[in-house]
Formats: structure tokens, sequence, C-alpha cells
């Protein structure tokens, strides 16, 4: 191997690892991404069980749940 054919490889090699480390990157990001997705929709959860826990003790209150 000469020296363009060595220098050649050595950019294709260093191509490679960058796209690989891009790939990384952005299955972090998607994996974050969906994380903070689930989290936002187990506390819309939480907070609609709360209301509507909320809204049975004042029908329980005034009479309105029989």
């Amino acid at each position: 191997m000469n020296s363009s054919e060595n220098t050649s490889y050595q950019a294709g090699q260093a191509k490679g690892q960058a796209q690989e480390k891009g790939n990384q990157m952005m299955d972090k990001v998607s994996n974050a991404a969906q994380s903070a997705k689930d989290s936002v929709q187990e506390a819309g959860n939480q907070m609609k069980a709360k209301a509507q826990g909320a809204a049975d003790s004042v029908k329980n209150t005034v009479g309105m749940n029989k």
C-alpha cells in the first residue's frame, strides 16, 4: 500500500467512525426524547386521576354521585 492509498484508507476509516458516532448520538437523543415523552405522559395521567378524584369528592359532598 503506497502513501496515497494509506491516506485514503485512513480517511475512509475516519469517515466511518464519524458516521457511527453520529448514529450513536442520534440514538441517545431519540432515547432521551422518548423518555421525556413517557415522563410527561405519566405526569398527565397522574394529574387526570387526581382531578377525577377531586371531582368525585365534590360530587359525593353535594350528593350528586347517587
